[in-house]
């Protein structure tokens, strides 16, 4: 069935479908404001041009157009056929033209937001995996995009701010980070305290922890490994923050 709006029922994924398209459109302006000649320059990203984050962003949309098309068809098509194939195919697309970069963006984001938009309720729930081999819910890869989006809008590094980003984004990026540390045992010690939250995240059992606080969006840009300007550390030295993915 091919439908003029959301098939889900769900208000909260509506909500969530609203906000990873702002997610979609904010990276998709940073794009356009970028030159020709821009896309030859550095991302914040270590090792990566704005070439190949560019690339990534297009390919992700496309692997997760597939996750969403496994969920509605049945038929298992994976993310990638392999982490090498994916680090292959972002090397592939950093060599394209601006044009076809430009192109990969704006038609990838397209087509995945048509598989979302035909996707009825029964099919948000059915189980896929992630390129990591998690197993989750076809409705995950709102999230999955959300996080990419906006993330990735501030690593091309030509003005977007973590400020920029939606409050609930933060937090739940912020939620999933420390939780990722948890998982790992990679936070012993440390807790995130966020100004004006009542919680506080990471080791919070421990009894002499090194507690880094701050504004929510300076507490993610740390907690993901972008900096640590406008965090503060109760030890007076800002420890880096654990690997998150």
């Amino acid at each position: 069935m091919v439908a003029r709006h959301d098939l889900t029922t769900d208000p909260e994924l509506r909500d969530e479908l609203l906000t990873v398209r702002r997610g979609t459109a904010f990276f998709a302006r940073k794009v356009t404001e970028l030159s020709d000649a821009d896309f030859d320059e550095p991302s914040l990203l270590p090792g990566w041009s704005r070439r190949h984050l560019i690339a990534h962003v297009g390919y992700n949309a496309r692997a997760l157009t597939r996750l969403v098309q496994w969920a509605n068809t049945g038929v298992e098509t994976p993310m990638y056929d392999s982490s090498e194939a994916r680090d292959a195919e972002i090397d592939f697309g950093a060599t394209l033209p601006v044009r076809a970069l430009r192109h990969l963006i704006e038609h990838a984001a397209i087509s995945l937001d048509v598989e979302w938009r035909d996707s009825p309720d029964a099919a948000w729930e059915a189980r896929v995996r992630t390129a990591q081999g998690r197993e989750v819910p076809a409705r995950e890869t709102v999230w999955m995009r959300t996080r990419e989006v906006w993330l990735h809008a501030i690593d091309l590094d030509n003005g977007a701010r973590f400020s920029d980003v939606p409050g609930p984004v933060l937090s739940r990026l912020l939620r999933d980070i420390t939780g990722a540390w948890r998982a790992r045992g990679t936070d012993t010690g440390l807790v995130v305290a966020v100004d004006g939250w009542p919680d506080r995240l990471g080791d919070v059992e421990s009894d002499s922890p090194t507690i880094v606080s701050g504004e929510l969006p300076d507490l993610v840009r740390w907690a993901s490994g972008r900096g640590d300007t406008g965090v503060a550390s109760s030890t007076g030295e800002i420890p880096p923050a654990p690997r998150w993915i």
